[in-house]
C-alpha cells in the first residue's frame, strides 16, 4: 500500500533538492561534470547497502538524493557543451513526476486514455509543422534510435511487404551519407539487411549529400545487383550540425521512386524559428522522418517522433498477434506503431512545454541556441590559433585549436569538470565540438572556454590566424 503521507513528504524533499540542484547548476559555481570510478561512486552513495537492507526514510533519502545530484552531469550549467540532449524545462520535468506516479503504458487505449489523446494532439501539430498535415501519421518513442529503425521498418514495408513473413530480400539497399547517425546502419543490422547494404552517397568536404551526384549514387546500387530500400538526408548532421539540401534530395527521390527519408531528430525544431526554417525547405517531399523533442524542444529523455507522409505506410511497418492484446476494438490504441509494448506517456511531456512556453517559446529557444553557437565561431575566428571549417547552422560547431590534439584537449578540459564537450571527425580529420544546449550559455561563457583552450594548447601550439 503507498503511504501518502510519506509520499507526499519526499516529494517535498525532491521538489526542494532539484530545484537548488537547477539554479546551482545555472548559476556555474559547481562543476559542469563529475566522473568518479563507478567502485567510489557506490560506496560514496552507499548502493550496497541500501539494496541489501532498504528501510530508507525521508530523511535519509534527502541525503542520498544530495549526495546523488552532486555527481554526473549538470545539463543546465552554462558550461555544459557537450551532447544534444536538453537542459530540460520544468513542464517536461512535472511530466515524468505525473508518469512516475500514475504509469499509464498508454500504447493501448484502454491503460491510459488521456495520454494517448494528448500524444495524438501533439503528433497533429508535428506533422502540422513538418508539412504533411491530415493524411500523415505518426508516434512517439524512446529516442531517436528507436524512431530511425521504425520509420525503416516502414520503409521496409512498402519495398517488400512480404519481408515480415517470408524474410528480407537479400537485395535490398540503403543509402546513406557517411555523416548519417550510427543508429542508422545499426537499424539496417537488426532489420536483416546486414550492414554492407548501406551503401554511401557521394557528399561534399563537410559531409553533406552532393545532389548533382545522386544519380549515380543510385546507378552504383542498381549495378551491384540491389534496389534502394530508402535514401537518407540529414536535418542537420549529428557531428556539423550542418543540413543536407532537402529539397533536392527530395526532388530527386519522387523521380527516382525512392523512399525519402529525413533524420531530423536533432534540427527538425528549426522550423519553429521563422529565421531558420528555411534550412528544413523541402522535409514535406519525405516519406518519413524522425523529430526529437528531447534535444531542441527542451523535454527530458525521452521523446522522439516517428512521422510519415502517409498514415497507412506506418500501419504497415508492424504485424503483430497475441491474443491477450489484440481482439475487438483497438481503433485508438498505438501498439501497432510501435516497438514497445509498454510505453510512457510522452506526449505529455512535449505537450506542457508547450502549453507553458508555446510554439513561440521553443522557437525562440531554439534561435537564441543558433544565435549563440554562431556567436562562438565570431570569437574563435578573432582568436589566433582557433580553425573553424565552416559557419555554423545550428547550434553545434566543430573547431581546431593549432595542432593540438582534440582528443587530449578534451580530457584535459573536462578533467577538472570546468567544461564538457566533445569532439568529431569531418573530412578524416577530428575536431573539437561545442553543442550549444543550456539556455545559461552565454558570452562569457565561451570567452571562457577559449581562454582556457588558448591556455591548455601552449604556445608550442599556436599558429597564425586562419581564414574561414
Amino acid at each position: 500500500m503507498w503511504n501518502v503521507e510519506e509520499f507526499a513528504r519526499a516529494a517535498g524533499v525532491t521538489v526542494d533538492e532539484l530545484a537548488a540542484y537547477v539554479a546551482e547548476s545555472q548559476s556555474g559555481v559547481t562543476p559542469v561534470i563529475r566522473r568518479r570510478p563507478p567502485g567510489e561512486l557506490a560506496e560514496r552513495l552507499g548502493l550496497a547497502r541500501w539494496i541489501r537492507e532498504g528501510r530508507m526514510t525521508v530523511e535519509a533519502y534527502g541525503e542520498f538524493l544530495r549526495g546523488y545530484l552532486a555527481e554526473g552531469t549538470r545539463m543546465h550549467h552554462p558550461a555544459y557543451l557537450g551532447h544534444q540532449i536538453a537542459a530540460p524545462d520544468f513542464p517536461a520535468a512535472l511530466a515524468d513526476f505525473v508518469h512516475g506516479a500514475t504509469n499509464n503504458p498508454m500504447a493501448v487505449y484502454e491503460m491510459g486514455a488521456s495520454a494517448a489523446t494528448v500524444e495524438f494532439e501533439v503528433l497533429r501539430w508535428m506533422l502540422g509543422k513538418v508539412g504533411f498535415g491530415e493524411a500523415g501519421g505518426g508516434v512517439l518513442t524512446h529516442g531517436g534510435s528507436l524512431a530511425n529503425l521504425t520509420a525503416l521498418l516502414a520503409a521496409r514495408a512498402a519495398a517488400a511487404p512480404d519481408a515480415w513473413t517470408d524474410g528480407v530480400p537479400g537485395d535490398l539497399a540503403l543509402l546513406a551519407p557517411a555523416s548519417a547517425h550510427y543508429s542508422l546502419s545499426r537499424a539496417a543490422a537488426i532489420l536483416g539487411l546486414g550492414e554492407r547494404a548501406v551503401m554511401p552517397l557521394d557528399v561534399d568536404g563537410l559531409g553533406r549529400v552532393d545532389v548533382a551526384r545522386l544519380p549515380a549514387a543510385l546507378e552504383r546500387v542498381r549495378e551491384a545487383g540491389r534496389r534502394p530500400m530508402a535514401l537518407v538526408a540529414n536535418a542537420c548532421a549529428t557531428g556539423t550540425g550542418l543540413y543536407d539540401d532537402l529539397r533536392g534530395i527530395g526532388e530527386f527521390c519522387a523521380e527516382s521512386g525512392v523512399w525519402f527519408h529525413v533524420d531530423g531528430a536533432h534540427g527538425a525544431s528549426a522550423l519553429l524559428a521563422a529565421e531558420h526554417r528555411h534550412l528544413l525547405d523541402g522535409i514535406e517531399l519525405a516519406d518519413s522522418l524522425i523529430w526529437d523533442a528531447h534535444k531542441m524542444l527542451r523535454t527530458s529523455s525521452l521523446a522522439a517522433a516517428v512521422l510519415t507522409r502517409r498514415e497507412g505506410d506506418l500501419d504497415a511497418a508492424f504485424q503483430q498477434r497475441a491474443s491477450y492484446l489484440f481482439y475487438g476494438e483497438q481503433g485508438f490504441d498505438l501498439i501497432g506503431r510501435t516497438v514497445e509494448c509498454s510505453k510512457a506517456e510522452l506526449g505529455l511531456k512535449i505537450f506542457l512545454n508547450l502549453a507553458w512556453r508555446g510554439e513561440r517559446g521553443l522557437g525562440e529557444h531554439v534561435a537564441r541556441q543558433y544565435a549563440t553557437a554562431h556567436r562562438f565561431w565570431e570569437l574563435a575566428g578573432e582568436r589566433p590559433g582557433f580553425e573553424c571549417p565552416y559557419e555554423p547552422e545550428s547550434n553545434i560547431v566543430c573547431f581546431r585549436y593549432g595542432t593540438a590534439d582534440p582528443v587530449d584537449l578534451r580530457e584535459r578540459l573536462m578533467a577538472d569538470g570546468a567544461f564538457q564537450l566533445t569532439s568529431a571527425e569531418i573530412g578524416g580529420v577530428r575536431h573539437l565540438r561545442v553543442t550549444v544546449m543550456a539556455p545559461a550559455t552565454d558570452d562569457k561563457t565561451l570567452e571562457a572556454l577559449l581562454d582556457r583552450i588558448t591556455e591548455l594548447g601552449g604556445s608550442e601550439f599556436r599558429s597564425p590566424p586562419s581564414g574561414r
